[in-house]
């Protein structure tokens, strides 16, 4: 068994020390050790998507990734996308599209579409379902999912144009 080192972690904007094995996944620290439920266990191989978070923006299978090679990097988590009473444009418009059914998967196909929404200024159909291809859904809400990642596309260009840009969030209707 390897001992623990200590290591510096910035999920959400929010520095944690943590004490955990360099092996131990990022998964496993976000949820046992941050409270953090956002990211889901699913396959545990980094195929099903439940797990994804960004970092530094860019999609990952947290899963799949071990603690010692995150570093400096900045964690983001579903919970780190908005605030209570702002929501995210793509919470938002999952929210919207109604486009869930039991939600496990929900949390990596929303943060695929912010991942995808960082990455690439006008993401067409086909960049929307190349960012949601590995991401499995056992209830068959896909045409929702799609719906709501074209409904966030929408938003995200139309606060774009006003010149707010994607960092805003929109606040939630009571």
């Amino acid at each position: 068994m390897k001992e623990a080192a200590s290591f510096s972690l910035n999920v959400n904007g929010t520095v944690s020390d943590i004490e955990a094995g360099g092996a131990t996944p990022l998964l496993y620290i976000l949820r046992n050790d941050l409270c953090l439920n956002g990211p889901k266990y699913g396959c545990g191989l980094g195929e099903c998507g439940a797990c994804a978070v960004l970092v530094d923006g860019r999609p990952v299978r947290s899963c799949a990734v071990p603690l010692k090679a995150i570093g400096d990097r900045k964690v983001t988590t579903l919970e780190g996308l908005g605030k209570p009473g702002h929501l995210h444009v793509v919470q938002r418009a999952f929210i919207e599209e109604a486009a869930a059914q039991c939600g496990y998967c929900l949390n990596g196909m929303i943060i695929a579409i912010v991942g995808l929404l960082e990455a690439t200024a006008e993401p067409d159909e086909s960049d929307i379902r190349a960012a949601l291809r590995h991401h499995l859904c056992r209830c068959g809400t896909h045409m929702e999912i799609l719906a709501a990642a074209r409904r966030a596309v929408a938003y995200a260009k139309a606060e774009k144009s006003a010149g707010s840009g994607t960092e805003d969030r929109i606040e939630v209707s009571p």
